[in-house]
């Protein structure tokens, strides 16, 4: 199994909550990415990007059949990128891949929510009740997501 420098893997430090990856920030990511599974895959890829889906197995104990799959959908909702590893030689060139980073996570999510809020905001609107959103004194829901400037 993968360790980092102190010799702690990934799979027990989300585990135990050690290095700033407690229960709740995996319990977070798991709400946003829908499992637990997809959520421990994106703090290992973070941790180690370029990874191929059989060293991510490795470090996060998953079974190898469920990352590749967990990988795939991370993938096709843009969760993770992913390009061919490059190898001398004849032979399997598997993908490597990387996390997007949190702050392209957390707009993307904000997005989503800001669509769900706004259906409720119009449900009145929609069950031909007579407050219209024109004439309410909120408006519709709005979330920004802004990244703080580094100096």
């Amino acid at each position: 199994m993968s360790s980092d420098d102190s010799g702690t893997d990934v799979r027990e430090r989300i585990e135990t909550g050690a290095e700033g990856v407690d229960a709740r920030l995996v319990d977070l990511l798991s709400w946003v990415m829908d499992t637990e599974t997809r959520a421990r895959i994106y703090i290992a890829l973070r941790e180690r990007p370029g990874q191929t889906s059989d060293e991510v197995a490795e470090e996060t104990g998953l079974y190898p059949s469920t990352v590749r799959e967990a990988l795939a959908a991370l993938h096709e909702d843009g969760m993770v990128t992913r390009r061919k590893r490059s190898a001398e030689g004849a032979g399997n060139n598997p993908y490597e891949y990387q996390a997007i980073p949190p702050s392209e996570l957390v707009t993307g999510v904000a997005e989503d929510v800001q669509a769900e809020l706004n259906t409720v905001f119009n449900l009145d609107e929609a069950l031909g009740g007579e407050e219209s959103r024109a004439e309410s004194a909120t408006g519709p829901v709005t979330i920004s997501v802004a990244e703080e400037d580094e100096e």
